[in-house]
Protein backbone atom coordinates (compact mmCIF):
# COMPACT_ATOMS: atom_id res chain seq x y z
CA UNK A 1 0.00 0.00 0.00
CA UNK A 2 1.04 3.36 -0.62
CA UNK A 3 0.76 6.43 1.53
CA UNK A 4 0.07 10.40 0.64
CA UNK A 5 3.46 11.88 0.80
CA UNK A 6 1.93 13.37 4.83
CA UNK A 7 1.10 9.41 5.84
CA UNK A 8 4.43 8.34 4.79
CA UNK A 9 6.23 10.98 7.02
CA UNK A 10 3.75 10.54 9.81
CA UNK A 11 4.92 6.38 9.54
CA UNK A 12 8.48 6.73 9.20
CA UNK A 13 8.32 9.16 12.26
CA UNK A 14 6.49 6.61 14.65
CA UNK A 15 8.85 3.91 13.46
CA UNK A 16 11.94 6.12 14.48
CA UNK A 17 10.10 7.29 17.68
CA UNK A 18 9.47 3.38 18.37
CA UNK A 19 12.58 2.18 17.76
CA UNK A 20 14.48 5.51 19.74
CA UNK A 21 12.45 5.07 22.82
CA UNK A 22 12.67 1.25 22.95
CA UNK A 23 16.65 1.73 22.58
CA UNK A 24 16.77 4.11 25.66
CA UNK A 25 15.45 1.88 28.23
CA UNK A 26 18.66 0.11 28.84
CA UNK A 27 20.31 3.36 29.01
CA UNK A 28 18.25 4.93 32.10
CA UNK A 29 18.83 4.32 35.03
CA UNK A 30 16.50 3.12 37.80
CA UNK A 31 17.70 6.47 40.36
CA UNK A 32 15.12 8.67 38.25
CA UNK A 33 11.76 7.19 38.37
CA UNK A 34 10.11 9.91 37.15
CA UNK A 35 11.82 9.53 33.64
CA UNK A 36 11.83 5.83 34.18
CA UNK A 37 7.57 6.05 33.90
CA UNK A 38 7.62 8.51 31.38
CA UNK A 39 10.53 6.60 29.01
CA UNK A 40 7.91 3.20 29.67
CA UNK A 41 5.24 5.42 29.06
CA UNK A 42 6.02 6.37 26.16
CA UNK A 43 7.71 2.98 24.77
CA UNK A 44 3.96 1.76 25.34
CA UNK A 45 2.62 4.33 23.70
CA UNK A 46 4.77 4.00 20.71
CA UNK A 47 4.94 -0.05 20.19
CA UNK A 48 0.90 0.24 20.08
CA UNK A 49 0.76 2.79 17.94
CA UNK A 50 3.03 1.53 15.31
CA UNK A 51 1.62 -1.94 15.68
CA UNK A 52 -1.96 -0.22 15.12
CA UNK A 53 -0.69 1.07 11.95
CA UNK A 54 0.94 -2.09 10.58
CA UNK A 55 -2.63 -4.14 10.95
CA UNK A 56 -4.66 -1.22 9.70
CA UNK A 57 -2.20 -0.32 6.30
CA UNK A 58 -0.29 -3.80 6.08
CA UNK A 59 -2.58 -6.45 7.22
CA UNK A 60 -1.48 -8.85 4.99
CA UNK A 61 2.68 -8.14 5.85
CA UNK A 62 2.09 -8.41 9.03
CA UNK A 63 -0.15 -11.81 9.17
CA UNK A 64 2.76 -13.25 6.26
CA UNK A 65 5.33 -12.14 9.29
CA UNK A 66 3.58 -13.83 12.03
CA UNK A 67 2.28 -16.86 10.00
CA UNK A 68 6.19 -17.46 8.90
CA UNK A 69 6.86 -17.60 12.77
CA UNK A 70 7.18 -20.88 14.70
CA UNK A 71 3.93 -21.12 16.57
CA UNK A 72 6.25 -20.46 20.12
CA UNK A 73 7.41 -17.35 18.82
CA UNK A 74 4.23 -16.09 17.51
CA UNK A 75 2.14 -17.10 20.55
CA UNK A 76 4.98 -14.81 22.40
CA UNK A 77 4.31 -11.69 20.18
CA UNK A 78 0.81 -11.55 19.41
CA UNK A 79 0.86 -11.88 23.64
CA UNK A 80 3.03 -9.34 24.66
CA UNK A 81 1.38 -6.81 21.86
CA UNK A 82 -1.66 -7.71 23.60
CA UNK A 83 -0.42 -7.20 27.05
CA UNK A 84 1.48 -3.74 25.96
CA UNK A 85 -2.32 -3.18 24.78
CA UNK A 86 -3.73 -3.81 27.99
CA UNK A 87 -1.06 -0.91 29.42
CA UNK A 88 -1.56 1.14 27.31
CA UNK A 89 -5.62 1.55 28.00
CA UNK A 90 -5.09 1.61 31.75
CA UNK A 91 -1.82 3.40 32.53
CA UNK A 92 -2.78 6.62 33.89
CA UNK A 93 -6.21 6.02 33.99
CA UNK A 94 -7.52 3.29 36.16
CA UNK A 95 -4.02 2.11 37.03
CA UNK A 96 -1.21 4.28 38.23
CA UNK A 97 2.08 3.94 36.08
CA UNK A 98 3.90 3.09 39.42
CA UNK A 99 1.33 0.07 40.26
CA UNK A 100 2.66 -1.15 36.42
CA UNK A 101 6.25 -1.78 37.31
CA UNK A 102 8.65 -2.87 40.30
CA UNK A 103 12.20 -1.86 40.27
CA UNK A 104 14.33 -4.87 39.77
CA UNK A 105 16.35 -6.38 43.28
CA UNK A 106 19.22 -4.07 44.50
CA UNK A 107 22.35 -5.96 42.42
CA UNK A 108 26.08 -5.28 41.27
CA UNK A 109 27.00 -6.09 37.42
CA UNK A 110 26.31 -3.74 34.33
CA UNK A 111 23.19 -3.10 33.55
CA UNK A 112 21.42 -4.07 37.10
CA UNK A 113 20.27 -0.45 37.75
CA UNK A 114 18.86 0.17 34.58
CA UNK A 115 14.63 0.03 33.88
CA UNK A 116 15.22 -2.26 31.18
CA UNK A 117 15.60 -4.90 34.00
CA UNK A 118 12.73 -4.30 35.99
CA UNK A 119 9.55 -6.46 35.85
CA UNK A 120 6.12 -5.71 35.18
CA UNK A 121 4.06 -6.10 38.02
CA UNK A 122 1.10 -9.28 37.98
CA UNK A 123 -2.32 -7.20 38.17
CA UNK A 124 -5.62 -8.13 39.76
CA UNK A 125 -8.62 -9.10 36.87
CA UNK A 126 -10.39 -6.02 36.08
CA UNK A 127 -14.07 -5.56 37.08
CA UNK A 128 -15.56 -5.63 33.69
CA UNK A 129 -19.37 -5.68 34.14
CA UNK A 130 -20.05 -2.32 32.72
CA UNK A 131 -18.60 -3.65 29.06
CA UNK A 132 -20.70 -4.99 26.49
CA UNK A 133 -20.16 -8.63 26.54
CA UNK A 134 -17.77 -8.02 23.34
CA UNK A 135 -15.73 -5.73 24.97
CA UNK A 136 -15.67 -8.23 27.97
CA UNK A 137 -13.93 -10.69 25.77
CA UNK A 138 -11.81 -8.19 24.35
CA UNK A 139 -10.10 -6.47 28.05
CA UNK A 140 -9.67 -10.15 29.24
CA UNK A 141 -7.93 -11.26 26.28
CA UNK A 142 -5.72 -8.44 26.61
CA UNK A 143 -5.35 -9.00 30.67
CA UNK A 144 -4.61 -12.62 29.86
CA UNK A 145 -1.73 -11.82 27.89
CA UNK A 146 -0.66 -9.24 30.10
CA UNK A 147 -0.58 -11.62 32.95
CA UNK A 148 0.39 -14.44 30.90
CA UNK A 149 3.66 -12.11 28.87
CA UNK A 150 4.51 -9.41 30.62
CA UNK A 151 3.78 -10.28 34.30
CA UNK A 152 6.67 -11.28 35.93
CA UNK A 153 8.86 -10.52 33.42
CA UNK A 154 11.80 -7.60 32.37
CA UNK A 155 10.15 -4.58 30.99
CA UNK A 156 12.99 -4.84 28.08
CA UNK A 157 11.61 -8.33 27.27
CA UNK A 158 8.40 -7.34 25.60
CA UNK A 159 9.66 -3.92 24.03
CA UNK A 160 12.64 -5.93 23.07
CA UNK A 161 10.38 -8.19 20.97
CA UNK A 162 7.97 -5.76 19.65
CA UNK A 163 10.86 -3.44 18.43
CA UNK A 164 12.26 -7.01 15.85
CA UNK A 165 8.62 -7.87 14.71
CA UNK A 166 7.51 -4.04 14.28
CA UNK A 167 10.31 -3.39 12.34
CA UNK A 168 10.47 -6.61 10.23
CA UNK A 169 7.05 -5.66 9.01
CA UNK A 170 7.72 -2.18 8.51
CA UNK A 171 10.98 -3.34 6.10
CA UNK A 172 8.89 -6.15 4.46
CA UNK A 173 6.28 -3.40 3.58
CA UNK A 174 8.53 -0.84 2.73
CA UNK A 175 11.47 -2.44 1.26
CA UNK A 176 12.98 1.27 0.29
CA UNK A 177 13.51 1.34 3.92
CA UNK A 178 15.48 -1.50 4.57
CA UNK A 179 17.83 -0.50 7.00
CA UNK A 180 16.40 2.55 8.47
CA UNK A 181 14.13 0.75 10.93
CA UNK A 182 15.84 -2.42 11.34
CA UNK A 183 18.99 -1.06 12.99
Amino acid sequence: MHYPPGEASALDWSISAMVETIDRLPRVKAWDGARAMAVIGEAVWWVTIVDATMVRYHPDTYDRILADTSAADRLTIEESLGGLRYVRNHMGHDIDHVDFVTGAPRSRGRGADRIANWTWRPLPEPCLSTLQPRAQEWELDRYTAYQGRLAHHAVGEAFSRARVFLADVATTAEPDKLGVWAN
